[in-house]
This record gives structure tokens, C-alpha cells and sequence, in this order.
């Protein structure tokens, strides 16, 4: 496997006309370029798709559905490489984000995934939402979540992907079938990527959060359980 050729970059968005030319542009100054850029958009009705399309660099794809779980899987089916990293449309990579990971899974190949520290940043701006923890501002943890991860696709066949009945919290329940059936993965204890907060994150913001939470929690302890 060439260390670039067999990565596929996914980005799912909806309505991101302001964010998503910085994303893309952290994706493309990366120090060991992807082989593609994958731009799943799940039926903008601002300038996503005209922001998308002006870079040569980015496939463009229309959601034929809704639910972020069903874009993810998309993008999935339309990916090409062995190797697959997500990115949010308002967060950013750091430079050196692939390098680091892609490189690290060539020298560990029982490792089947990998994810890396974190660094939040306020929107200048703007306020966060409510309930926002200003110490997160300050920390610099390890992140299970989509946009850290890189992935071999090997593992999508082995644990499934993204349930389409979870609204939010899709990565939760998928990185808990992950730990359950004791894969493989490694921490790059580095900070690679930059979340940033502002008033319309999803993560944050969304009523059903605690809900979905608990439903993963559930779903992994009646595996456990064999039941």
C-alpha cells in the first residue's frame, strides 16, 4: 500500500458555507496528500455545493437521503482507499495531521485505527453553547471521535458501520463495537486536530445527545452480556 494513494478524506456537511473552504483547505495543505476528498453533502440550501465544487481537488457528492450516520456510510461507498479519515466541516486539521497517522499504521500493522489528541477553539465572535465548558478550552485530550480517526476499511467489514437510527451519537456507538470486540487501535499522542466551538455546533447543541449516549451505553453492556 502506497502511503497516499490508498487514503480517502470523507466530509459530510449540511448548510456549511462558512466553514467548509477552511476544512477543505486543511486537507489539501497536508504534508502527505490524500488520494481524494470526498465532499458528501446532505442537501445544502446555502453555497456548500458552489464552495465544495471550486476546488479541483474535491469530489462532490449529493445525499440521496438525510441522517449523518447515512452520509457517513455514503461517503464510505464511495470511497476508493484502504485507508479513510473524517473531518467536520468547521473543524481543522493540522498540517502534519496524515502524515503522523498514515505512518503510523504502516509501522503497526496489527493496528487497525488510530486517533490523536485535541485542541477546541472559540469562534472569535461568538458565544458558545449553552452548557459549553470554558476549562474544555484550555485541555488537550485524547477524542474518540470522527474527526481524529483513521481508519483501515478492513474494519468497517468487521464491526459494521454508522447506525442510521441514531441521529447524533453514531460515533459513540460505533467506537464502543469497536472497544467491545477488542480491536487493535492506537493513541498518536499528538494534538492534530482543532475543534472549533461556535453557536451551531451539532454535538453540542442537539436535545437528544444524553439519550443516544445512554442507548450506546445500553447497546455495549447487553453485548457484554451476550444478549
Amino acid at each position: 500500500m502506497d502511503r497516499h494513494d490508498s487514503v480517502s478524506v470523507i466530509v459530510i456537511v449540511k448548510n456549511g458555507e462558512r466553514f467548509l473552504a477552511q476544512a477543505l483547505q486543511s486537507i489539501l495543505d497536508q504534508t502527505l496528500p490524500p488520494a481524494e476528498i470526498l465532499v458528501v453533502d446532505g442537501n445544502s440550501t446555502d453555497r456548500t455545493a458552489e464552495i465544495a465544487q471550486s476546488f479541483a481537488d474535491v469530489r462532490y457528492l449529493r445525499q440521496p437521503d438525510s441522517g449523518i450516520s447515512n452520509a457517513y456510510n455514503f461517503g464510505i461507498a464511495q470511497a476508493q482507499g484502504e485507508l479513510i479519515a473524517f473531518l467536520s466541516h468547521d473543524d481543522l486539521w493540522t498540517p502534519d495531521k496524515l502524515a503522523i497517522q498514515v505512518n503510523h499504521l504502516l509501522a503497526h500493522l496489527d493496528c487497525q485505527y488510530t486517533v490523536c489528541r485535541i485542541r477546541s477553539f472559540l469562534e472569535p465572535g461568538e458565544t458558545p453553547p449553552t452548557g459549553f465548558r470554558y476549562e474544555l478550552l484550555q485541555k488537550e485530550p485524547v477524542a474518540y471521535i470522527m474527526e481524529t480517526l483513521l481508519v483501515r476499511r478492513s474494519l468497517f467489514e468487521q464491526v459494521g458501520l454508522y447506525d442510521p437510527h441514531m441521529p447524533i451519537g453514531e460515533d459513540v456507538d460505533w467506537y464502543a463495537r469497536v472497544f467491545d470486540a477488542k480491536i487493535v487501535g492506537h493513541v498518536c499522542d499528538q494534538v492534530l486536530v482543532h475543534k472549533r466551538v461556535h453557536g451551531c455546533n451539532t454535538s453540542l447543541t442537539d436535545v437528544t445527545t444524553n439519550d443516544q449516549l445512554l442507548l450506546s451505553l445500553r447497546r455495549s453492556v447487553q453485548r457484554k452480556h451476550g444478549s
